[in-house]
């Protein structure tokens, strides 16, 4: 690693963290978000079909109707026009892009007048008054057109409403998900305050409803670009006008949300809607994206006079087919901006996204999205990063923009070919700024120095392993590999109570006094330090210099660290602070080292299962009452001359096969002949424990713990044993004990 790529680094992290504060929206560059609108415009402009589809046909309110007709129609009228659809020209299902929030009742209230003073004295006229009331009721004679069809009644929801205005208008139908259902679903479905729905008479008619308001669009910039197949209102779920009218067409199937993994339901994993065989993919907001067929009017409309007349040309066109039924006609005109034109009829955007979910064109935009872009500036950082520090200024820029054509070529291969919604604006802008940042800083970069290797180095290994870096930097690898290593960790028991004993200041000098002093004993035995995690020390061996005896020197860290940290306490004591306990986990294996992390930050440390069981060991010091475990392979790879106590056989939390742990106790030579006879006897009571002997073996625990060298070990298999006499394990018991925590 060179002064040079480091710099490089520095660069593209610098403007991945400017990008990432777009990517995870949290503050949106509204430059950034036109640039992706346009991209994704521009995507669904080059790949329109532009071709109807004969399933899907329009029914409009134009000009020619109301001309012929006039405006307003009474119901009648309506009613009229559903009968024709079903009867006469046999369509499967109708939905209204029309609300019919007030009813028809003015010529009701007309005769009610009329019938109690002008005509109460005319036999012929009260002899027929309930029939003329029949008559003269268009809500009753529209309702009776609606009972038993396939009709979808539409309404909108409104995002927010004022507090002297009512809440709920009209009449909407059962919800999708009840409210009590919905709180299994920790999705970010689009909220409701009110609704405008139909007059009840008409909606209870009604097969059912959906709302075909689209917030989401507000949210953006005003373009139907994506709309919400559902939204939520006092916590229960409701379809929209596009999604009834599928359902209905498939004979209402079970509308279902699906996520993946199945059990999470979160807006992260929310994948798509169900609607029976077909499905929808969805965002986080549970919105589709309309796969549009092309430019205003590629469906085919029938005016509704038409219809209305029974005078509809090649009437072919609509038997079995689902109709939606909208305005067009100036005054009624629905308009709304959409990626294909500026003026779109509404109705024809619901027409598309049912299209669309019945042949499946619909495009997904995965919930984590964001992280996809925020991958794809890490790798097209990382790449700029390499190329700015190895090759040539036209070499890089020929990478540069290369890596744009790939971007640009794989964005479309997956709309086209997969159906899938790839960033493609912000990596492209990404690119240009960051390659226009490496280009301008070019001129700036220097060649890495002897001491750039000991201020990266320095604060992680000891001086002298600096001193062998500075004079070979060609020996160092910053790139990841993998090696065989020990990785140590230690952490100070009941740190939260010392903590809370002492004011902000005291903690901070005691931590400092400690860490310190660890820090030197993990230095004088050739470690390098990885990270302090609060009162925790995560050191390794092995790297960036190789170590032999890795497995050698972490164990005599750790019993110097032990021993070292009783040289504190009279110094605490003077002022005042708790003594420390620690707890120290060692483990030896393969593991990855190098410089790792993020375009934030990149840290040399060390990864791999060999690493997490080493902090598993840490937490077990606890456990068994020893300050310091090692496993199998430490031990395996430590001197012959060294001394351990086998602790147990344990499989740790995210581990099948078991462990061997061990208690370092350091050479043979060294240690108190009437402890070395304990450790014999030990290995003894252990296996007549896993022989399930238990009563020889709890008479031995038993006699160690009354030996004069207590143990936590000897009480705890103790009252496994008590435990196990009682909960035989079995013939094919392994010994080992499962822990379920960390």
């Amino acid at each position: 690693m060179t002064a040079r790529s480091l710099i490089r680094l520095a660069i593209s992290a610098a403007v991945f963290a400017l990008f990432l504060v777009h990517s995870a929206r949290w503050l949106p560059w509204r430059l950034l978000d036109v640039i992706e609108d346009f991209t994704y415009d521009a995507r669904v402009l080059l790949t329109l079909p532009g071709t109807g589809d004969p399933r899907v046909v329009i029914v409009d309110l134009d000009e020619r109707s109301l001309a012929a007709e006039g405006w307003p129609w009474p119901r009648t009228k309506f009613a009229t026009l559903v009968d024709q659809l079903f009867d006469r020209y046999r369509i499967r299902t109708l939905g209204f892009d029309i609300v019919f929030a007030e009813p028809d009742d003015q010529a009701l209230r007309l005769w009610a007048r009329l019938s109690g003073e002008e005509f109460a004295a005319v036999p012929e006229v009260t002899a027929r008054a309930d029939e003329i009331r029949r008559e003269l009721d268009h809500d009753a004679r529209f309702a009776q057109a609606l009972q038993g069809r396939a009709v979808v009644m539409g309404y909108f929801f409104r995002p927010t409403v004022p507090a002297d205005e009512d809440r709920a208008k009209g009449a909407i139908c059962a919800p999708l998900i009840d409210a009590q259902a919905a709180r299994l679903y920790d999705v970010d479905f689009v909220e409701a305050q009110g609704y405008g729905g139909n007059v009840a008479q008409l909606q209870q008619a009604a097969a059912g409803c959906g709302f075909f308001d689209n917030p989401i669009a507000a949210l953006d910039d005003g373009v139907f670009r994506r709309v919400p197949l559902v939204q939520r209102y006092d916590g229960a779920i409701y379809p929209s006008l596009a999604l009834a009218i599928v359902a209905m067409a498939l004979g209402n199937p079970p509308i279902e949300l699906e996520f993946e993994p199945p059990e999470i339901r979160t807006s992260l994993h929310l994948e798509r809607v169900r609607i029976g065989p077909l499905s929808a993919p969805v965002d986080e907001y549970v919105a589709a994206y309309v796969p549009y067929r092309g430019d205003n009017r590629t469906f085919t409309y029938v005016s509704a006079v038409d219809v209305l007349r029974g005078e509809v040309e090649r009437p072919e066109r609509l038997r079995d087919a689902i109709v939606l039924m909208g305005a067009t006609a100036a005054g009624l005109l629905d308009l709304r901006s959409t990626p294909v034109n500026k003026v779109f009829s509404g109705v024809e955007v619901h027409a598309n996204l049912v299209s669309g979910m019945l042949d499946g064109r619909i495009r997904q935009k995965a919930p984590y999205y964001s992280g996809i872009e925020t991958v794809m500036h890490l790798l097209i950082a990382i790449a700029l990063a390499w190329a700015f520090a190895r090759l040539s200024a036209a070499a890089s820029a020929a990478l540069g923009f290369g890596l744009i054509a790939g971007i640009v070529g794989l964005a479309f291969a997956l709309w086209s070919g997969a159906d899938f919604i790839m960033p493609l604006g912000v990596p492209v802008t990404f690119t240009l700024s960051l390659f226009m940042a490496h280009l301008l800083y070019g001129y700036f970069v220097e060649s890495r120095g002897k001491r750039e290797i000991s201020k990266l180095f320095g604060q992680y290994v000891p001086p002298e392993v600096v001193a062998e870096l500075a004079e070979h930097p060609e020996a160092v690898s910053m790139a990841g590999e993998s090696r065989e290593m020990t990785v140590l960790f230690s952490d100070v028991r009941g740190f939260t109570s010392i903590s809370e004993s002492l004011d902000a200041r005291a903690v901070a000098e005691l931590m400092n006094r400690f860490l310190t002093q660890q820090t030197g004993v993990i230095q004088r035995h050739r470690g390098t330090i990885d990270k302090y995690m609060g009162d925790a020390i995560m050191a390794f061996w092995g790297a960036p210099l190789p170590d032999g005896e890795h497995a050698l020197h972490a164990l005599q860290a750790g019993l110097d660290m032990i021993r070292s940290v009783r040289e504190l306490d009279a110094e605490f004591d003077a002022r005042g602070w708790p003594r420390l306990q620690i707890g120290v986990g060692i483990n030896s294996g393969r593991m990855s080292v190098g410089n790792m992390g993020s375009e934030f930050r990149m840290a040399y440390t060390v990864m791999g299962d060999a690493v997490n069981l080493g902090s598993r060991l840490e937490g077990l010091t606890k456990e068994y009452g020893a300050p310091i475990v090692c496993s199998e392979a430490t031990r395996s790879a430590a001197p012959a001359d060294w001394s351990f106590r086998e602790l147990d056989l344990v499989r740790v939390k995210g581990k099948q096969e078991p462990v061997a742990i061990y208690e370092p106790m350091g050479p043979k030579d060294g240690l108190d002949p009437a402890l070395r006879q304990d450790l014999a006897r030990h290995r003894g009571a252990l296996k007549l424990y896993r022989a399930q002997r238990w009563d020889e073996a709890e008479l031995e625990f038993f006699n160690l713990s009354q030996s004069g060298r207590p143990h936590r070990i000897y009480e705890l298999f103790i009252e496994r044993i008590m435990y196990l006499r009682e909960h035989p394990p079995g013939a094919d018991w392994d010994g080992a004990f499962t822990f379920t925590h960390k």
